[in-house]
């Protein structure tokens, strides 16, 4: 059999598995459109409350949803040649969307009278362009994908937790049209980023080679933050978001839970041959990082002694 016997029947399977992912994004495209700002009621019952609850909460999801046209423009200088579906996907798919989510969160912010947290939309990290530099080496661009893969299935599947956690606690206060019309659409569209990320990174990771994928798991581990943090008080403020949606107060079980959730795919992943693991423990980490500062923050200490 010659070699090429063997790379073209596994050409054809990546052209298939490409067709897949466009797929996958023109179906986005098409049943996902940005949400009609006209759909959009913000009546409010307790404005006052809903501030009170949920302001933090609402501040850093705005923060984090405008800050995609940063992330745009930090994937066009890490990769400086992606594939098309790809750039397609961020581009023309992702970067619409997730922009009219910060629009309007945006305004719910501005109507309540929350204070905003600002956002970056043109400061890009030494070390990402210094990934984008390497990124022209043979090898290297493919583990900033890769890497660019791991933080989508983390973020997206953090997201979709926490919109999950507020439209709940809107409901709980009586507030039916935001959660209906703001939170239910957002949420809507979030699971559809993660199989993108999903399918993207496994069709990736089995074509990596031994150096590349042990490298990919060092990186990770020692990049891993916690979505939309990138210093000591964002990483403090997704803590006070943690505890907003009570996903913090049960103490360190309820956290690994949290953590495992977020962590799954890319333990599915990255770390399957370790029995046992049931997630990345710098997952796990980097919450519990976030609920102490907020908690000392406060003046508290995390977890709160459990009454007797």
């Amino acid at each position: 059999m010659s070699l090429s016997d063997l790379t073209i029947p596994r050409r054809r399977g990546r052209r298939r598995e490409d067709s897949r992912l466009a797929d996958h994004v023109d179906r986005l495209g098409e049943e996902h459109p940005p949400i009609p700002l006209g759909g959009v009621d913000y009546t409010m019952q307790k404005p006052g409350l809903l501030a009170e609850r949920f302001g933090p909460v609402l501040a850093y999801m705005t923060r984090v949803e405008l800050e995609v046209e940063r992330n745009v423009l930090e994937l066009n200088i890490m990769l400086p040649d992606p594939p098309e579906v790809d750039r397609h996907f961020y581009a023309d798919v992702w970067m619409p969307q997730e922009t009219r989510h910060g629009q309007i969160l945006d305004k719910l912010q501005d109507l309540l009278g929350v204070e905003p947290h600002e956002p970056n939309l043109d400061e890009v990290s030494f070390s990402l362009k210094l990934l984008g530099a390497l990124g022209k080496v043979p090898g290297v661009q493919d583990i900033s994908r890769m890497l660019y893969y791991l933080t989508g299935l983390a973020t997206e599947r953090s997201a979709v937790l926490a919109y999950n956690r507020f439209h709940a606690g809107l409901v709980d206060l009586g507030e039916r049209a935001i959660a209906a019309t703001v939170v239910a659409p957002i949420r809507r569209q979030e699971p559809g980023h993660f199989a993108y990320y999903q399918m993207a990174s496994q069709q990736l990771w089995d074509q990596l080679s031994g150096w590349q994928k042990w490298l990919t798991r060092g990186l990770r581990k020692r990049t891993f933050e916690v979505v939309g943090a990138y210093n000591k008080l964002q990483v403090t403020q997704f803590g006070d978001v943690m505890d907003k949606l009570k996903m913090s107060d049960g103490g360190e079980a309820e956290l690994r839970k949290y953590a495992e959730q977020v962590g799954r795919a890319e333990h599915d992943l990255l770390w399957a041959h370790r029995r046992g693991l049931k997630v990345p423990d710098y997952v796990f980490k980097s919450l519990k990082r976030s609920a102490v500062l907020a908690a000392e923050r406060k003046g508290d200490v995390w977890p709160a002694p459990q009454p007797s």
